[in-house]
Order: structure tokens, then sequence, then C-alpha cells
């Protein structure tokens, strides 16, 4: 079986580096086929040495190479993934956000049909796809980074985030599918009960998923204090977090 790679991206100070170390150990867990796990950083500091780690690579996009700050918000750095050659990287990668939680086999992902696999926005009606889980070709997308080089005042005005960006170009091109609306799941839309529920009753870990995402607030270890960080949304302490994001 030939390997695949899992890859992460960390920049700045919002996630510390125990984020990339449980993110690789919950994929040794539950990846059961050869694989290489890559983070791509600006700080290796406090990264387990068993992890395989990259600066975030020179694209040839000024913004990001020289990293103007806009491009540090709303997960712009990600699109450096497309490169069309990322270091020695070839062949099947599944892209894996730093805030999420693997609760079971991820095998799945490898197995789905599709060029750009990427998880359907849940809070969008249209085509939109939320970039916390997705797979690709390595460089077989980096006509997108090209666009972005050659057009950036049009791009930006016409998209409000990385992912609006890339599922939308790709989309064009009929090269974007989904997975499986059970595989992975929002903690804070599926997983924390709705309205006044959540201040009776612990979140729920939803049947058939794989992946939960944290995205926004709460974090995965605000979740396991039981700390919401919005005061209309009680969040309990949740020990299947705490047993899962390790």
């Amino acid at each position: 079986m030939n390997p695949v790679n899992v890859l992460c991206i960390k920049w700045g100070t919002k996630y510390g580096s125990e984020y990339v170390n449980r993110l690789h150990s919950m994929v040794a867990r539950h990846l059961h086929r050869p694989f290489r796990f890559v983070c791509l950083t600006d700080d290796r500091a406090g990264i387990d040495p068993a992890i395989e780690v990259h600066d975030i690579p020179q694209v040839g996009f000024k913004d990001f190479d020289e990293r103007l700050p806009w491009s540090f918000g709303h997960g712009w750095l990600k699109l450096t993934s497309f490169k069309r050659e990322l270091y020695d990287l070839q062949g099947t990668t599944l892209f894996i956000d730093l805030d999420v939680v693997i609760v079971d086999s991820i095998d799945c992902f490898f197995e789905q049909p599709g060029e750009f696999v990427v998880i359907k926005e849940w809070d969008k009606r249209d085509d939109t796809g939320n970039t916390s889980v997705y797979r690709f070709e390595i460089g077989a997308h980096a006509d997108a980074l090209e666009y972005l080089t050659a057009n950036k005042d049009k791009a930006l005005s016409e998209v409000r985030n990385e992912q609006e960006f890339i599922t939308g170009f790709l989309g064009r091109q009929g090269k974007v599918s989904f997975w499986p609306d059970s595989w992975c799941r929002s903690f804070k839309r599926h997983c924390v009960r709705p309205g006044i529920l959540c201040w009776f009753q612990p979140p729920r870990l939803p049947e058939g998923a794989k992946i939960i995402a944290f995205h926004g607030k709460p974090n995965p270890p605000d979740a396991i204090a039981g700390v919401s960080g919005k005061w209309y949304r009680k969040v309990f302490p949740t020990q299947w977090v705490a047993d899962h994001w390790r």
C-alpha cells in the first residue's frame, strides 16, 4: 500500500505546539496505513521531534512570502499547501486543521473518490467548502496560487476568506466534492445542545462522526474545561473530548 500524506500548518501564536503534537498522535491512532505526517510552520519550538517539520514555503506571491498582515487571517496561508512542488511530498494528501478532534478511523478519507474533497460548509447554502479537512494531490491546484498572484485585488474583493476562494476557484473547474455529512461535524453546531438545552445537557458526540471541528470558540481545551467563550452558550466539561484529544 502506497503511503499517503497528512499535512497541517501552524503560524503565529494562536495555537501552540501541543496542537500539532496531539494532532499527530490522533492521526497515528486512527489512520491504519503508511503515512507521512508533515507540519508547515514558522515556529518549530515544542513540536515533537518525531514529526516532520518544514518552513511555510515561499510560493511566489509577495503577500504570503513576506507575511503581510492580512495573510495571517482567515486561513489564507493554508493556500501555500497548493505549491506545485512542496518539498519532496508527492501524491495523495489530507490536510487537517489544528483545532480538530479525531474520534474515529480516518482511513475512509483516503478512499472517498474526488479531485478536491472538502467539508460542505455548514453555515452556507451554496457550494462553499469548509477547509478544516480537505484532500488533494500535491501540485494539482497550483493554478489557484497563480491566479491569486496575478489577480489579487479582484480575487480578494469577491470572497471573505481562503475557503471561499479555493472552493469557488476549484468549483468553477468542476473539481470540488464533499465528504459525507456525518464524517466531519462542528462542535458548536452539532455537539453542543441547541438552544436552552445546552444549559442542562453536556455536548454529545454525533453518531458516525470521524472528525470534530472546533472553529471559533470554544477550542478543545476549553471544551474539556467547560469554558464556552460565549456568554449565550453553555458548555459543560466534556469528557469525550479529553478522551480523544491526546
